[in-house]
């Protein structure tokens, strides 16, 4: 076994398109991803699941019906299931999530925005 840090740096190298999560690491049925996202996503929901967005550098908005909240680097949110929400960012921003494997980017949307799954970097 190797033992080496993910460095999210390196990670972010590999890839430039948004709204396309790349997966690094799972723990247990659950998998990191980072994500490079700018301009605007769709609206959409997770039945079954909440959703972790972790900003690793730059701004984005989550949107509510009911409200937002904005984050920033080194800020954390966590969408619960269910609740109807969608990204944006007006520059780029890069963030991490962490959700359970197999779920749909667009939740029950879909759309052009709908990324593949389980695709590593």
């Amino acid at each position: 076994m190797s033992y080496q840090p993910i460095r999210f740096e390196e990670k972010f190298t590999r890839f430039h398109d948004h709204w396309a999560p790349r997966v690094i690491a799972e723990m247990n049925d659950y998998q990191f991803k980072l994500v490079r996202i700018q301009g605007e996503f769709v609206w959409h929901r997770h039945d079954d699941t909440d959703e972790v967005f972790i900003v690793i550098d730059g701004r984005m908005r989550i949107a509510f019906r009911d409200g937002h909240v904005d984050l920033g680097s080194g800020e954390m949110f966590v969408v619960p299931k269910g609740v109807e929400h969608c990204p944006s960012a007006e520059g780029e921003c890069r963030l991490m999530l962490i959700e359970p494997r197999g779920v749909v980017n667009t939740g029950g949307a879909g759309g052009t925005l709908t990324a593949e799954n389980d695709v590593w970097v």
